[in-house]
């Protein structure tokens, strides 16, 4: 019974979310109060059925229930409770209910938190979220319903897919999805004001928190996901241009260029129509990330599903948001007249400088995600598109936007003084240059890999640094330490989230540049040495655990004669998925991991060993952690999370007066 009310409360909110839709979005275009207030009430009571689906599913997973078809697929007795309980989003239908408990909250939490919006505005943007939640709740109703039952309940299920029975991909997909889908939010904003024809500085400070909650989650999430991928799949290393992390990726480069280009329509009312595109492209790659791990269509290690069919609708519910936003963009972005003048040399140049990179890398992205899937329908033709081209064709646009990035922070709104920003860092270039040529001339081999990336990863921290320190005057130090601390949030989160850049390309570069590698076959009790470190086999052994056999290896590190520590790199089999999964043993460092993976047993009695020796490989998620706090830290910023103008009262229109 509890099963049944779970699938009536999904109908209900379908019910409720065309309710929606349509309601507010008239009475927004007639005038009429009390049918734009229908969007708050609708967009709560939308959450709260949704929320409920969701909760009933998580308890059949919980009890095991396996008269639901998806527990019997994804689920089994033995399964540690926590992997029960992400079992839930392990798979295509409850990953999709999943994204709609996201998208219904965000849009509880404009009904909630958007009393600053003009009334207009606010229903208009709360019903464009609505017709999102249309689209895919008819998805998942028809095509992917969560609640079937099976009719002779079997005793037990088929367990999940032993990859994702893992710490890292339980709350991996869930960030992924509060960043993906907080990127509807900007979309609402964005049609919302392509249907007034009016983009103004308010309207920048309202869509800025909904895009940095959404870019700070998919932050989170990319990773978590490049953090799995590392110690999980035993390849060593931490990101791989597989289609799935190319599908996050992409999303998260548009909405890093929609913050920056948000803040000139904030500061100086320009680049209206550049930012509501953003917006729109930013949702629509969110679309089609789903489109690529649903759809079967591109090849991935984690992919959530098989199905061209499902993914074709996907894709038919992209094309219809997606053109028909700029189809009304087309129609409407004339309307949207820039007020802002800057000069060539100015904050503004250098954001739109800014935005020019990060648009351009995500194109290359996305070009070779796309071209093999591209290739074959046109051409007939089997591509693979890996590392190489990648690491060509998007590290040259990085490494520019590393360069950019300090003098851009340092120069002045409107008109600025190229000369002067210059000279402010010409201690922290010389600094730069030095580290690079102090690198150089110490390193084994003649990469210039290692030496770049230092000098790119201290550039950007000290240009970060530079710009809290030149903010705060010429006084006494304690004074201007004083000052510093009392800076607005917004910039510490900014500051946080460019030397959080500097700390990942810094880590990415001396990780590739210097790890060491050595593979062999060892018998137990051998010992070799790699780098500065000696390794033993102590034994190996066959373990049960509680839903799989391992094969664990003992292996202890020396560093002369003193241990490092012990390692237990391990190959799993999981007998009802009939799969077998790699767990390398790790001994994380500040400045560098020891990383060990067993293979297969050899003929002659030994066992696979593949030893790393990785340099600053924590860096990279260190790094990716500080740019997520930077959000968190600007989010908290009480002038962001405040409309512009929401101390005033809205025209009777219902439009925000212009500044």
């Amino acid at each position: 019974m509890l099963i049944e009310l779970g699938h009536f409360a999904l109908i209900l909110a379908f019910g409720v979310a065309i309710l929606q839709m349509i309601v507010p979005m008239i009475g927004a275009q007639r005038g009429n109060a009390s049918w734009m207030a229908v969007a708050e009430p609708a967009a709560t009571v939308q959450f709260l059925l949704t929320a409920f689906s969701f909760a009933v599913l998580t308890w059949a997973f919980v009890t095991s229930d396996f008269s639901l078809q998806l527990v019997y697929l994804n689920s089994h007795t033995d399964k540690p409770m926590i992997y029960k309980i992400t079992g839930v989003w392990g798979n295509h239908e409850g990953s999709m209910l999943l994204w709609m408990v996201i998208l219904t909250l965000f849009g509880a939490c404009a009904a909630w938190f958007g009393d600053g919006l003009p009334a207009r505005l606010r229903a208009r943007v709360l019903s464009v979220q609505a017709a999102i939640g249309v689209a895919f709740f008819a998805f998942v109703l028809f095509t992917s319903n969560p609640f079937l039952r099976l009719e002779v309940p079997p005793l037990n299920g088929r367990d999940l897919n032993p990859l994702l029975q893992d710490p890292g991909l339980a709350f991996h997909p869930p960030f992924l999805y509060l960043g993906y889908v907080g990127l509807s939010m900007s979309f609402s904003f964005a049609i919302a004001a392509l249907i007034e024809g009016r983009v103004d500085a308010a309207w920048g400070r309202w869509v800025r928190p909904w895009t940095l909650a959404a870019w700070m989650f998919l932050t989170v999430g990319i990773a978590l996901g490049s953090w799995w991928a590392y110690y999980e799949l035993g390849w060593g290393g931490f990101w791989f241009w597989d289609p799935v992390e190319n599908a996050s990726f992409m999303p998260w480069l548009i909405a890093a260029a929609l913050l920056h280009s948000a803040i000139v329509v904030e500061k100086r009312e320009a680049l209206k129509s550049w930012t509501i595109l953003l917006a729109i492209m930013a949702f629509g790659f969110s679309l089609l990330g789903a489109f690529i791990v649903r759809s079967g269509v591109l090849t991935s290690v984690h992919a959530f599903a098989n199905d061209p069919e499902r993914g074709m609708l996907i894709l038919i519910i992209l094309a219809v948001f997606l053109g028909g936003a700029l189809t009304l963009f087309a129609f409407r972005a004339g309307a949207l007249e820039s007020k802002g003048v800057f000069s060539t040399v100015s904050r503004e140049s250098a954001l739109i400088l800014n935005n020019i990179l990060l648009s351009v890398s995500c194109f290359v992205v996305f070009i070779g995600t796309i071209w093999p899937l591209v290739a074959e329908m046109l051409f007939d033709r089997t591509l693979s598109v890996g590392p190489p081209f990648f690491d060509a064709a998007f590290t040259p646009f990085m490494v520019a936007l590393a360069i950019v990035l300090p003098l851009g922070s340092l120069l002045a709104w409107k008109r600025g003084n190229l000369t002067r920003a210059s000279k402010s860092l010409v201690g922290w270039l010389v600094l730069s240059v030095a580290v690079a040529a102090l690198i150089y001339a110490v390193q084994s081999g003649n990469s210039a890999l290692g030496p770049v990336g230092v000098a790119l990863g201290v550039w950007v921290v000290g240009g970060a640094i530079l710009d809290l320190w030149l903010r705060s005057g010429r006084n006494g130090l304690l004074s201007r330490l004083r000052r510093i601390a009392h800076l607005p949030r917004a910039d510490w989160g900014k500051a946080t989230a460019h030397i959080g850049m500097g700390v990942t390309i810094f880590g990415i570069a001396a990780m590739l540049a210097w790890q060491k590698e050595d593979i062999r076959v060892a018998q137990i009790g051998d010992s070799w040495n790699v780098g500065q470190f000696e390794f033993r086999l102590d034994d190996v052994n066959q373990l049960q655990g509680p839903n799989y056999v391992t094969t664990m290896a003992d292996m202890s590190v020396w560093r002369g004669d003193r241990q490092v520590g012990d390692l237990h790199p391990e190959k799993r089999f999981y007998p009802v998925a009939n799969m077998p999964t790699t767990e390398a043993a790790i001994l994380n460092g500040f400045v560098r991991d020891i990383y060990v993976v067993v293979g297969d047993p050899q003929a002659n009695g030994g066992w696979a060993v593949r030893v790393y020796l990785k340099p600053f490989a924590n860096w990279i998620w260190g790094g990716a952690i500080l740019m997520a706090l930077g959000g968190c830290f600007s989010l908290s910023d009480r002038r962001l999370r405040v409309g512009a103008a929401s101390a005033k009262k809205p025209t009777p229109s219902g439009a925000v007066p212009a500044e």
